[in-house]
């Protein structure tokens, strides 16, 4: 797939996740266009050309990089006609008091514009009120203009008419190069952008990241009176546009192009009208108005940054007010928080929205930012209101969550509970089984068209199970393991994985399916059962699609983890029998699921720790076994210079098995440039929704319940990919960047989760809905990317200071202390001494570092019913760090085995070449 080119149509094929047949169409001639004729122009940042016809951007290239386009500009002459947007165009609703709101577009149906003179700075002007169509009772100028380094573009509206008019909706069209369709991996990833906004008001920015993470990188700030308020999606043109609606591009939207957005300046139009039953917005939806003669600029400036780390300090040359919160947006009511500010203005005051749910507290700092401490009450959506000397307003937006603990149990319950299926009788044997939860309904899934949600597999039915086993890997509950217990012994092997035979081991992509003549009265008459989604029993019973398999082997891992390490808990089947068959499913999915096994799997993780688990048990010839398929997989990456394919025509849910398996073979270039990838999909931006969010934008169309191609909010993809970058800055604790985005995914996964613990597949964005979807759908393979990493990190920034990412941090008698409050409390980063400290059973209560003697001491909570003793790995992650040890514990199988008591137990843990040498 990585080296054919996509059609549209097969690219729409390949989008609808797992398919009954490959073969695409015949290909078809692609239309020739004329070129348009463009204006070619310089600037101290850019290259860049305007259509001569329109003056819209035809092309925006870094002086940096002349070869490269932020823009479509080698798509402009398929693009050309009426109803594409450009930047440059405006978008406008409008009405004089009384009346309705009225809609102009300057590219929905062309007219001549009328040129005005440059020179100097303006490179080039117009009138471009015909084109918006006829009665606009504003008048509006367009130049594009270069400023003191930055390319600036301005419109002037002004009031022709005698009644005053109020602006209701005001976008401008950002039209950056997101298509793939058509391109390669290696072409996409070489010549594509993708766009991340941060929806602030008048602090409110775009960046636009190159696929293959390499600067410069395209940042669009605001100039006065343009606050990025919304961000509303440009819907096609005849596909999924309301009637009328003439605020849209004619460009297909699909897997293989997102679309693009309007930087909504006003909302309040579009609220009343279009968004009338969405949840609450982003910022509070406004108008203005204009009174007859007046006028108002507004314009964005585009600017460079050299990479994508160097945003923040482009934003503070720039003049701009910047937020980092640490450590990060989603805020649990017993974690304490930081937002440091840097602005040329100072602050005025901070507001919370609503009123008593985030407090900010000035804390004095000397690194030359503004530092506040953060408390946070309640539950749900919050924002931060931050108002500065000249009045401006930037938003901070947050989630709060219940404790992390609590939220770990509220999952377990509801998974286990409401979503616990037992019904002897049902004819597809889910029987006992946990399957996709309608929240809306309030009821279980039991048939859907698209039938894996029902089906216990793809990832849109077996999002819940997943969920629930995984969240037993560190707050194991003995009801809740007997229930999952039974789920794999009775249901998954010998229904869901062959039992036996020659394809022992293999994974059916679904155990509910389509069979119509033999249960006529089981299906809703009501639903269209006549799609490619509606599999066949013989189509369902598949054993070809890879990404089934890692579901199946965490369920088998977990269960092995538990017996292994925890008393009573497991009882159907000793610890080996479950290891045996988390490596007999990774091994028959190289056997039986070959083609799309050739990508990286999500939750391919799980791989990585099975290896590592057989060999830490002397089961050497399985290791060998997996280990060589595996290192099969790793050396045919290291081949590719994006090795990232799917069965999608571009994704972000390998990478993470990727890097992993890089890192393991030692193939450090490859990872590195894995992780500089992940970071040109995965932001870090002042707000819980964006910060550290995964691009993901298709997948509600195949697990949740409202299908639509639209950028969706915490996805899986963003704990995922946020498993890597961990890794990454435990190996280089200096790169701080990195430790935001991961630790912003991880804790985005957490807002998914309800305050009753239903979890949903992911937050719809579209200012239309502004909500979370009814379906569980996908969740799991998010949860499980929270549960494998959730870890706690001290670190000691030169510019921030001492910070907690997961735990609460005191200081006191040159001892650092930190309580982790992340949600599972076993695991913990130390990144002045480099040292990963991992429990396998038992939970940290605290952890106190000491800078001047390098001493690290460990309290470990008490015993519990199913655990007797702790079980802790240490590792040294960075280059010459000391490994530390507890003096006089025993090591097996890899891990220091700690008795614990009935009152929490303490640790001393210290480098090892400071000890005395063993006599």
């Amino acid at each position: 797939m990585t080296n054919r080119r996509l059609s549209a149509l097969a690219a729409l094929l390949l989008a609808t996740l797992p398919l009954t047949a490959t073969a695409q169409e015949p290909a078809k001639a692609k239309p020739v266009f004329a070129p348009i004729a463009r204006t070619a122009y310089r600037t101290p940042q850019f290259r860049l050309e305007l259509r001569t016809d329109t003056q819209t951007l035809a092309r925006l290239s870094p002086t940096a990089e002349p070869g490269f386009d932020f823009v479509p500009g080698a798509r402009e002459a398929e693009r050309a006609g009426d109803g594409y947007v450009h930047v440059g165009d405006i978008h406008l609703r409008l009405r004089t008091a009384g009346g309705i709101w009225r809609d102009f577009s300057s590219a929905h149906q062309r007219r001549p514009i009328r040129r005005l003179a440059a020179g100097g700075a303006t490179l080039a002007a117009a009138d471009i009120t015909a084109s918006l169509g006829e009665g606009s009772p504003l008048r509006v100028e367009r130049r594009w203009i270069a400023e003191g380094g930055a390319l600036a573009l301005r419109f002037v509206l002004t009031n022709i008419s005698e009644q005053a008019v109020e602006v209701g909706g005001l976008g401008l069209p950002m039209v950056f190069d997101n298509i793939i369709t058509d391109r390669s991996l290696e072409e996409a990833h070489a010549q594509a952008s993708f766009v991340d906004p941060y929806i602030g008001r008048d602090a409110g920015y775009l960046q636009v990241t190159r696929l293959n993470g390499k600067g410069p990188a395209l940042l669009v700030l605001p100039e006065q009176a343009t606050p990025l308020e919304a961000y509303r999606p440009i819907q096609q043109a005849g596909g999924g546009a309301r009637p009328g609606d003439i605020f849209t591009d004619r460009s297909k939207r699909g897997q293989t192009s997102e679309g693009f957005y309007d930087w909504t300046v006003a909302s309040k139009g579009f609220a009343e009208q279009d968004w009338k039953t969405a949840e609450e917005q982003w910022n509070t939806p406004t108008s203005f108005t204009l009174a007859p003669g007046t006028s108002r600029t507004i314009g964005v400036r585009l600017v460079t940054s050299p990479s994508i780390r160097a945003i923040e300090d482009t934003l503070v040359a720039n003049g701009r007010p910047v937020a980092v919160g640490i450590p990060g947006y989603v805020v649990p009511t017993d974690q304490d928080a930081t937002l440091f500010l840097k602005s040329p203005k100072p602050v005025a005051r901070i507001d919370s929205y609503p009123a008593g749910a985030l407090t900010a507290t000035p804390v004095k700092s000397g690194a030359g930012w503004a530092r506040y401490a953060i408390r946070a009450a309640g539950w749900g959506r919050a924002t931060l209101l931050i108002t500065y000397a000249d009045d401006s307003v930037q938003t901070v937006s947050y989630f709060i969550t219940k404790p992390l603990e609590q939220a770990m149990a509220d999952l377990g319950r509801f998974s286990t509970t409401r979503q616990w299926f037992e019904d002897p009788s049902d004819p597809f044997k889910r029987s006992p089984g946990i399957l996709t939860y309608d929240r809306q309904a309030e009821k279980i899934v039991t048939q859907d068209p698209r039938v894996w949600i029902s089906g216990m597999s793809d990832e849109g039915g077996a999002g819940s199970w997943v969920a629930a086993i995984m969240k037993q890997l560190d707050n194991p509950d003995a009801g809740e393991v007997a229930k999952l217990e039974r789920v794999v012994n009775e249901t998954i092997v010998g229904g869901l994985q062959v039992a036996e035979g020659e394809h022992v081991g293999a994974v059916r992509k679904s155990l509910f399916y389509y069979a119509p003549d033999a249960f006529p009265t089981y299906y809703d008459p009501k639903t269209n059962w006549k799609t490619w989604t509606s599999w066949s029993k013989t189509d369902a019973g598949d054993l070809g699609r890879s990404y089934n398999y890692p579901h199946v082997a965490v369920g088998h891992w977990v269960l092995y983890r538990l017996a292994r390490n925890h008393d009573g808990l497991v009882k159907a089947h000793d610890w080996r029998w479950y290891l045996d068959h988390a490596q007999l499913t990774a091994v028959a999915m190289m056997r039986d699921a070959p083609y799309y096994a050739q990508f990286g799997q999500m939750e391919g993780d799980v791989f990585v720790d099975i290896l590592k688990d057989l060999r830490r048990e002397g089961l050497t010839a399985k290791a060998d076994e997996l280990e060589a398929l595996m290192k099969a997989r790793a050396d045919h990456w290291k081949t590719l210079p994006y090795p990232f394919g799917s069965e999608m025509a571009w994704d972000s849910t390998g990478q993470a098995e990727v890097y992993a398996w890089m890192r393991f073979f030692g193939h450090q270039k490859q990872a590195d440039e894995t992780r500089e990838v992940i970071l040109a999909y995965d932001p870090t931006l002042p707000s819980w929704g964006y910060n550290g969010n995964a691009r993901r934008y298709w997948d509600f169309l195949y697990g949740g319940k409202v299908a639509r191609i639209e950028r969706q909010i915490h996805h899986y993809g963003s704990t995922l990919n946020a498993v890597p970058l961990f890794d990454a800055y435990r190996a280089d604790p200096s790169d701080l960047h990195l430790l935001r985005v991961a630790y912003g995914g991880l804790m985005g996964g957490i807002t998914n989760i309800d305050r009753e613990g239903f979890s949903s597949a992911a937050f719809h964005s579209a200012p239309d809905m502004m909500s979370w979807d009814p379906y569980s759908g996908d969740y799991g393979m998010g949860f499980f990317g929270h549960a494998y990493a959730a870890a706690t990190y001290l670190v000691n920034d030169p510019t921030f200071g001492w910070l907690g990412f997961g735990g609460n941090v005191g200081q006191a008698n040159g001892v650092v202390r930190i309580e982790p409050r992340d949600g599972a409390r076993t695991r913990l980063f130390v990144a002045p001494i480099g040292a990963w400290l991992t429990l396998e059973a038992g939970k940290i209560d605290a952890a106190a570092y000491s800078p001047a003697t390098g001493e690290l001491t460990l309290t470990l909570a008490a015993r519990d019913a199913s655990t007797s003793a702790a079980r802790l790995r240490v590792e040294a992650t960075t280059k010459g760090a000391r490994p530390y040890r507890p003096a006089g514990a025993v090591l097996e199988r890899g891990a220091y085995t700690l008795p614990l008591a009935e009152t929490p137990t303490t640790i001393v843990l210290t480098p090892v070449n400071l000890e005395r040498p063993a006599p």
